[in-house]
């Protein structure tokens, strides 16, 4: 069965490269046809993945309808323009496997990306790769390693096999909250980190916030019906781990300009900034205690400074671990 991905960008790239290793053809969408002309022409994405040679196999098209024909479609989209793209392009991808590739909670529906596909396109089979991972070490070819979610165990298991690659090493489970609540919720402990270092607090500092962090996400996604091996996994704690040490992650970045108040490039996407204030209504609705995302999202919308954050949390209440 043919694949595809949409959505040039780093990660959508990286993916596409890795996944023609062998000789296996992957159509590659952009939305801008001079972005794909030109990635046609020079094999190489400039803007998203500089000094990285688009393989043969991997065909550039701004044509969206081309990249629909595959009969799995990976889906390299920030999780805010997910709902739309879906909306309206919906009627293009009925019938195939549908995997996700981004991580975060839709605003507007407090939905994750295998939800939003079920909602916008009956009878896809929706999935979902996240894990520890970023785009410049997949494309290189580096040892990773990724979950796969889906519903469906078969399906589960055919996309892995159709979906492996040297270097990429997938597992599969059929937790799709626990493996999306795991993705979305590690941005936004990365972001506290980030504020935690750039705010000069300290690497103890930040190894507790981690560490409270996760027991947030925990919580949040067993209220929610998630399994908690699988935040014990590389969609929790794997890529918690990756996010809240490097600087390569966009949403640790984010934090330290933050916690250091400086300036943030506002082309770069910051998937943790709408998944706080997401998932804090996600635990309101529930009465699920989570004190850090809380003030993540008090900061991000000007309620709160990162002083009277850190006030807030040493003032909490002594409780057990």
């Amino acid at each position: 069965m043919n694949v595809s991905v949409i959505g040039a960008g780093a990660f959508g790239t990286a993916l596409a490269i890795r996944l023609a290793d062998g000789g296996r053809q992957v159509v590659l969408w952009a939305r801008d046809a001079g972005a794909a002309s030109a990635m046609a022409t020079h094999r190489e994405n400039t803007a998203r993945l500089p000094g990285v040679t688009l393989p043969p196999q991997v065909i550039p098209t701004a044509d969206v309808g081309r990249a629909a024909r595959a009969g799995t479609i990976l889906l390299a989209i920030p999780m805010q323009g997910l709902s739309g793209f879906l909306g309206q392009y919906g009627e293009l991808l009925r019938g195939r496997r549908l995997v996700a590739c981004c991580k975060g909670t839709d605003l507007k529906t407090l939905q994750g990306p295998t939800c939003l596909i079920a909602a916008h396109v009956p009878g896809a089979v929706p999935a979902l790769l996240t894990g520890p991972s970023f785009a410049a070490d997949i494309a290189r070819g580096l040892p990773a390693a990724l979950t796969l979610a889906c519903r469906s165990e078969h399906d589960c298991a055919a996309l892995q096999d159709q979906l492996s690659a040297p270097g990429l090493r997938l597992y599969r489970t059929t937790d799709t909250t626990g493996a999306e609540l795991g993705g979305a919720l590690k941005n936004v402990i990365a972001i506290a980190c980030g504020i935690t270092i750039g705010a000069g607090l300290g690497e103890s500092a930040r190894a507790a916030v981690m560490t409270r962090g996760y027991a947030e996400m925990k919580r949040l996604a067993a209220g929610l019906g998630g399994l908690p091996e699988t935040l014990s996994g590389l969609s929790g704690f794997g890529d918690l781990a990756l996010t809240c040490t490097s600087r390569r992650s966009r949403n640790y970045r984010f934090g330290l300009a933050l916690g250091a108040g400086e300036g943030f490039d506002a082309a770069v996407t910051v998937e943790g900034a709408a998944t706080a204030k997401a998932v804090c209504r996600l635990a309101r609705e529930r009465s699920i205690d989570m004190p850090i995302a809380t003030l993540i999202a008090a900061i991000l919308e000007g309620e709160a400074t990162v002083t009277e954050a850190v006030a807030t949390l040493m003032a909490r209440p002594p409780g057990k671990e």
